[in-house]
């Protein structure tokens, strides 16, 4: 958990920052959609190979590579001042993104055994939500009423951080019975492992769900800058729904008992859609908290939902490349939605790529009511 939030803090920081570096440098909003893609593309062919090391026991080696790939990312995107020269560094930041997602969610599973994984999942992702939220702090915090920030100085701050991090996973634990998996059997094939019922709705719900989270860290700055509102404001609204986020884990097994997985899915999904809609009113700035707290609430929730039913519906011996699926359409989603999203703030601003992303959102849950409601699950 302790590592998990120094990532989330250094994701969050290097995330947001990087959106103002591009505003620091007078780019056209188009590079809003290519420079985030970066992030995204290189995992989409990575993921599964990945997810196959991971399943092979090495979720604490992952979790170390992963921690060197994001240092390095960080202190090559502090001296980066051109379009050039941010994307690649943006897409090892990218690369060692995926390692650690990939890593965090087996060492959680590794943990948890096969009873209490919603409550393991639950309290991991309260604590990492931690650090999500002190990454828009800490930009705020450091921006104060400055349109754009000292983007240096921020950059700074993520490599002391990722610095940190990487010290934290050397001391992560491997898997005792790294020899104990037979590899004369042939592992499930994704193709098998997508036409099990249900998984490939609640990966589509995972998708949109995750590349929400993206977009709204990526175009609150780019709304701050149109409606003249400060770093520290803009900071303040993305600490919110990160509190909000933690906050509605905190019952999170309890949720499901009560209300039940597929209907809190779909509930939660729609809740965030809504939020979303709201962030692109011109309402005043304690409207757009408020809205912002609805959204970490119901982007918290289902962000653990997508997460524990990928892992409740793959077989044990493949969890890790189900993850690694799961991250794959989220990198798809990370690289698509975020272009597309800055072809329509050509024309729109980023309050129309909120809307688009509110309504995919509440549609995607409804699909997963439809169908896993069928099932029963």
């Amino acid at each position: 958990m302790a590592h998990g939030v120094l990532v989330q803090i250094t994701t969050g920081l290097v995330r947001i920052t990087t959106s103002y570096r591009i505003v620091e440098l007078h780019l056209d909003v188009i590079w809003y959609g290519i420079i985030p893609a970066t992030f995204a593309l290189f995992p989409i062919f990575l993921a599964v190979s990945v997810g196959r090391f991971i399943d092979r026991n090495h979720d604490a080696h992952a979790a170390m590579i992963g921690s060197g790939f994001m240092l390095v990312a960080v202190a090559g995107l502090r001296f980066a001042d051109s379009p050039l020269t941010i994307m690649p560094f943006t897409a090892l930041f990218g690369v060692g993104h995926l390692f650690l997602m990939a890593a965090h969610q087996m060492l959680c599973v590794r943990a948890a055994g096969e009873h209490n994984r919603d409550s393991v999942f639950g309290n991991f992702l309260m604590m990492t939500g931690v650090g999500q939220g002190l990454g828009p702090f800490i930009v705020g915090w450091v921006g104060g009423a400055a349109r754009v920030p000292d983007t240096g100085f921020l950059f700074n701050i993520g490599i002391g951080v990722g610095a940190v991090s990487l010290a934290v996973a050397l001391c992560l634990p491997p898997a005792r019975n790294v020899a104990a998996r037979k590899h004369d059997a042939a592992p499930m094939s994704v193709g098998k492992l997508l036409r099990i019922k249900g998984f490939l709705t609640v990966l589509t719900a995972s998708v949109v769900t995750m590349s929400a989270q993206d977009l709204v860290v990526l175009y609150l700055p780019l709304l701050g800058v149109e409606r003249g509102l400060g770093v520290s404001e803009v900071g303040i609204i993305l600490t919110i729904r990160s509190i909000a986020a933690v906050v509605s884990r905190i019952g999170y097994a309890q949720m499901i008992m009560i209300i039940g997985r597929v209907r809190l899915t779909f509930l939660s999904m729609a809740l965030a859609g809504g939020a979303f809609v709201t962030l692109a009113m011109p309402v005043p700035v304690l409207a757009l908290q408020m809205a912002s707290a609805v959204l970490g609430v119901g982007l918290g929730i289902a962000t653990a939902l997508s997460l524990t039913s990928v892992v409740e519906l793959a077989p044990a011996d493949v969890r890790a490349t189900a993850l690694s699926l799961r991250i794959t359409g989220n990198r798809i989603g990370q690289a698509s939605m975020p272009f597309m999203g800055s072809l329509l703030a050509a024309s729109t601003g980023a309050s129309g790529v909120l809307v688009v992303t509110g309504i995919a959102l509440a549609a995607s849950g409804l699909a997963v009511q439809i169908v896993r409601g069928r099932q029963g699950g």
